[in-house]
C-alpha cells in the first residue's frame, strides 16, 4: 500500500495489491499475467523479500533467486566473474559449489570474452544473459523471473524457456511474469490474472490467458492517449481497427479487408524509431507482426499517421487483439500498448463453417494444391 497526500487535510490511499491469496507447490511453474499497473511487480518484490506487505503474510520455504530487472543483484563495479561468485555467496553456496557450476554459467550466458570486465560496461543484453544464467544455474529452490527476457534475442529467449522447463523437472519452483502469452502457455500449467491489484482469476493457463485477452473488450474497441502518455518522446495518440471504408469496426467477415490505424504524436523523434503492430488470437498466441519504419519523417514532425492493411481472406474466424509499440530496436521502448483494440472475424460462408468450433489455424493458407493420378 502506498499513501500519498496533496495536503494535510486530504489523504488518499492507493492499494498496489489487495486480497491476493494463492499457493504455489514444489516443482510447479506458475504464470502471473496482467496489464501494466496490475500489481505484478509489487507481488514479485514481496515474494522476493524486497518489499514487506502492509497487511497479510508471504510464507516462502526455500532459497529464492529473483530476476526482476536488468542487473538485479549485480554490483556494477565488479566483473562478471566476481558477480557470479558474489551471487552464489548470497544464496548461501560455498565457493567449491559455485566453482562446479561456473563453466555451465559461462557457456549458457555466452559472455566468456567479457568475464573479467566490470559489468557496468555490459550491454543490456549481456547483463540479462549473465543474470539469467546465474539465477538458473545456482540451484535456488524458487526462481522468480520478470519480463526481463524481452531484452534478449529470440534464440536466447528460447534457451531461457528451455532452462526454466528443466528447472521444474528437477523439482524446483518457477514463478514467471510475462506479456508473451505464448511463452506463458508453453511453460506454465497454471496462471494468475491480476487486475488493479486484485486477483481476477486463477486456473489453468489456457483459460486464464483467454480471460486476459478478452478482459475489458467493451472499453477497448479503440484507444485514445491520456495526458501522461502525451509527455513521452513519441506516443500513440489514437488507434482503431477500421473497415475498407475507413469506419471503425470490431467485427469482419473473413473475406473483408481491414486496417489498423494509428495517429501518433512526436515530442522528440530519435533516429531509427519504429512503430510495431502485433496481432494475437484469443489464446494470446502471436499471429503476425508488422513494423513501420519512420525514417522518412523529418526532425520537425509533430504528428504522423500509420496504417497497417490486412487483406481479405487472410485471418480465419477467431477473436483477435492489437498491440502497438514505439521503439528503437535493441535500445529503447518509448511506449508499449497492449490490447489497444479488439476485433473478431466470422465465417462468411466457407466450407469450414459447418464444422464451427474446430481449430483450423489462424490464417487461410495461400499455398497451391494439385492432384494427379499415378499409373
Amino acid at each position: 500500500m502506498v499513501n500519498f497526500s496533496a495536503s494535510k487535510r486530504r489523504r488518499t490511499e492507493l492499494w498496489a495489491l489487495r486480497d491476493v491469496d494463492f499457493t504455489v507447490r514444489d516443482g510447479e511453474t506458475l504464470g502471473i499475467i496482467g496489464r501494466n499497473g496490475a500489481g505484478k511487480s509489487t507481488l514479485l518484490k514481496i515474494l522476493s523479500r524486497i518489499t514487506k506487505p502492509t497487511h497479510g503474510t508471504a510464507e516462502i520455504r526455500g532459497r529464492v533467486e529473483s530476476l526482476l530487472e536488468i542487473g538485479t543483484g549485480f554490483h556494477s563495479e565488479l566483473t562478471g566473474r566476481e558477480n557470479v561468485y558474489m551471487n552464489g555467496a548470497v544464496l548461501g553456496m560455498r565457493r567449491p559449489e559455485i566453482k562446479r557450476k561456473f563453466d555451465e554459467i559461462v557457456a549458457f550466458s555466452e559472455v566468456e570474452k567479457f568475464l573479467d570486465t566490470p559489468v557496468k560496461h555490459y550491454s543490456s543484453g549481456m547483463y540479462m544473459r549473465l543474470a539469467f544464467a546465474v539465477a538458473a544455474h545456482l540451484e535456488p529452490e524458487i526462481l522468480i523471473v520478470d519480463e526481463v527476457l524481452a531484452v534478449g534475442d529470440a534464440e536466447f529467449q528460447r534457451k531461457c524457456l528451455g532452462k526454466m522447463g528443466e528447472v521444474t523437472k528437477e523439482g524446483r519452483t518457477v514463478i514467471f511474469v510475462s506479456h508473451q502469452m505464448g511463452s506463458v502457455a508453453q511453460l506454465c500449467q497454471r496462471s494468475l490474472l491480476l487486475d488493479k491489484g486484485s486477483l481476477a482469476m486463477e486456473g489453468p493457463s489456457p483459460a486464464v490467458i483467454e480471460r486476459y485477452i478478452n478482459y475489458g473488450k467493451e472499453k477497448n474497441a479503440a484507444y485514445t492517449a491520456d495526458a501522461a502518455a502525451m509527455e513521452r518522446e513519441v506516443y500513440v495518440r489514437r488507434a482503431a481497427v477500421t473497415d475498407a471504408g475507413g469506419r471503425e469496426c470490431d467485427a469482419f467477415r473473413h473475406d473483408e479487408a481491414m486496417s489498423i490505424k494509428a495517429e501518433c504524436g512526436v515530442n522528440h523523434l530519435l533516429r531509427g524509431t519504429e512503430l510495431r503492430m502485433v496481432i494475437r488470437d484469443r489464446r494470446g498466441i502471436t499471429v503476425f507482426t508488422a513494423d513501420a519504419e519512420l525514417g522518412a519523417l523529418s526532425d520537425k514532425t509533430e504528428t504522423f499517421a500509420a496504417e497497417f492493411g490486412i487483406p481479405a481472406n487472410f485471418l480465419r474466424p477467431n477473436s483477435y487483439s492489437v498491440t502497438l509499440a514505439l521503439f528503437v530496436p535493441h535500445q529503447h521502448i518509448f511506449e508499449l500498448l497492449e490490447d489497444v483494440a479488439f476485433f473478431s472475424v466470422f465465417d462468411g460462408g466457407t466450407k469450414y463453417a459447418q464444422s464451427e468450433g474446430m481449430d483450423y489455424g489462424v490464417v487461410f493458407s495461400p499455398c497451391t494444391t494439385s492432384v494427379r493420378q499415378i499409373d
